[in-house]
């Protein structure tokens, strides 16, 4: 049974990106052990506390460290990816050369309100992911435009076209990370 983490980079109640996730993860296989961390909760990192890292960043970080791969869907904030989803790349990344995120299968999906569906976001997820040395899966890229329009006010996908697209990709994605495990 592979174990999938899912990080959602939005912290809104109701956030499309947590509905772009969900419906992901409606592709994985019946078997897949499925758990979501909530980023909001995290502390900001702060170097000087690597000698004596709060419970929160050792949370984090053994709950990165038991997952085989990752889900991550991020909206854009100013050609970005948001604040909360930065910070949790950066606690799992530290104290240097203790990087839990190495060697570990990624999907990175971007999300917009906006038509060009965070394609910016999802660069710069991409440029962190591929620094920190992960298996990035990079076909096919998912920026999901007009998010307002493909699903429900409490963010939930609801167009039949989108939500068959992502679990599409979430079964070619089980097919990779099976490949990258071995």
């Amino acid at each position: 049974m592979t174990k999938y983490g899912v990080i959602v980079g939005s912290t809104r109640k109701n956030s499309y990106s947590l509905g772009v996730a969900e419906a992901l993860v409606a592709g994985l296989p019946a078997d897949a052990e499925v758990s979501y961390f909530d980023i909001a909760t995290l502390p900001l990192y702060n170097q000087d506390l690597d000698a004596n890292s709060p419970k929160e960043y050792e949370d984090f970080r053994a709950w990165v460290s038991a997952q085989d791969a990752f889900i991550m869907v991020t909206p854009e904030h100013n050609r970005s990816v948001p604040a909360a989803l930065k910070n949790a790349l950066d606690i799992a990344s530290r104290p240097w050369g203790q990087n839990v995120w190495a060697g570990k299968p990624v999907l990175p999906a971007s999300q917009s309100i906006a038509g060009l569906g965070g394609v910016v976001a999802h660069h710069v997820l991409r440029n962190s992911l591929d620094f920190l040395d992960m298996a990035i899966m990079h076909q096919p890229e998912l920026y999901i435009g007009n998010t307002a329009e493909l699903a429900n006010e409490g963010g939930k996908i609801t167009n039949e076209g989108t939500k068959s697209f992502l679990a599409g990709v979430a079964d070619q994605y089980n097919t990779f990370v099976l490949k990258h495990l071995g």
